[in-house]
């Protein structure tokens, strides 16, 4: 099965665009796991388990485990996933960006060692930076696009439009990410769009040139991004969209209640998407 399609299966089963972002941070772990050996996979597993029934997808970010050496425990949390939770999509966050033959290994580390349906890349050295991740149909490649972050004004803005390449005068960065992706570098349908909550006008503009690519959209929760302007701005007829909250779900409890809170701030959130949904839902 193809990631779009187990993507799709997931929105319909759960009827939820939530994607939760496992960025484990020693520091902020309960006292009940923070000892343990294996604390970060004790914590991020049940979380897992808390929020499994109402998302569409979990996004482990890959540094906050090599930072502690924890990469087996990243390995046993990917496998915890696919056979406790078999129809969730699993996005490993790894932003890789680099030549072809170096490309091949990240794709290897991505797609064998830690069994990710799918991984974010950074475009900008070019598809032949890309293609690498594109050898087995049943993987998805997510570039980055407009990011959430502030500083990615300095570079995703920028007018690059060139009338000899056929681009449109004026086009910036971003936009000839997004018309790209949709286009000519997607030749085999695996390809998705990394846009943040935090730009929701850019945010339309990408979901106008890609109609129907599934935007991973980071922002909402701990960085301010607006439910109902970003479904409003992105959602196409099947949902269309993996709406990352992090922070505010891991976190939502310092105690031993920390997996059922997060549960509850999971289950608040996929309702207020759902409902967002419900308003803005358009056709592809």
């Amino acid at each position: 099965m193809s990631f779009v399609s187990k993507l799709r299966d997931a929105w319909a089963r759960s009827d939820s665009l939530l994607c939760v972002g496992l960025d484990p941070d020693p520091a902020k772990l309960p006292r009940c796991v923070r000892d343990r050996p294996d604390a970060i996979l004790e914590f991020c597993r049940a979380i897992v388990d808390a929020t499994a029934d109402l998302v569409c997808a979990f996004k482990p970010q890959i540094a906050y485990f090599a930072a502690q050496r924890a990469e087996a425990q990243l390995e046993a949390l990917i496998a915890h996933i696919r056979a406790r939770h078999p129809g969730v999509p699993v996005i490993l966050d790894a932003k890789r960006g680099d030549i072809g033959s170096t490309a091949e290994q990240y794709a290897r580390e991505a797609f064998e060692r830690y069994r990710a349906d799918a991984v974010t890349v950074n475009p900008y050295m070019g598809f032949d930076s890309i293609e690498p991740y594109l050898g087995d149909p049943s993987h998805g490649v997510i570039l980055l696009c407009r990011t959430s972050n502030p500083g990615g004004s300095d570079l995703q803005a920028l007018r690059v439009g060139d009338a000899d390449a056929g681009a449109p005068a004026g086009e910036r960065l971003y936009e000839r990410v997004a018309r790209l992706a949709a286009g000519p570098w997607n030749r085999t349908g695996q390809l998705g769009l990394v846009v943040g909550a935090t730009f929701p006008a850019e945010l339309a503009r990408v979901r106008a040139l890609a109609p129907r690519l599934p935007l991973l959209v980071p922002g909402i929760g701990a960085q301010g991004g607006d439910v109902d302007a970003t479904v409003a701005a992105g959602a196409n007829d099947e949902g269309g969209m993996i709406v990352n909250s992090s922070r505010a779900i891991l976190y939502a409890s310092a105690g031993e209640d920390y997996a059922s809170a997060a549960g509850q701030a999971a289950r608040t959130t996929r309702d207020a998407l759902r409902d967002a949904l419900r308003r803005h839902r358009r056709p592809v």
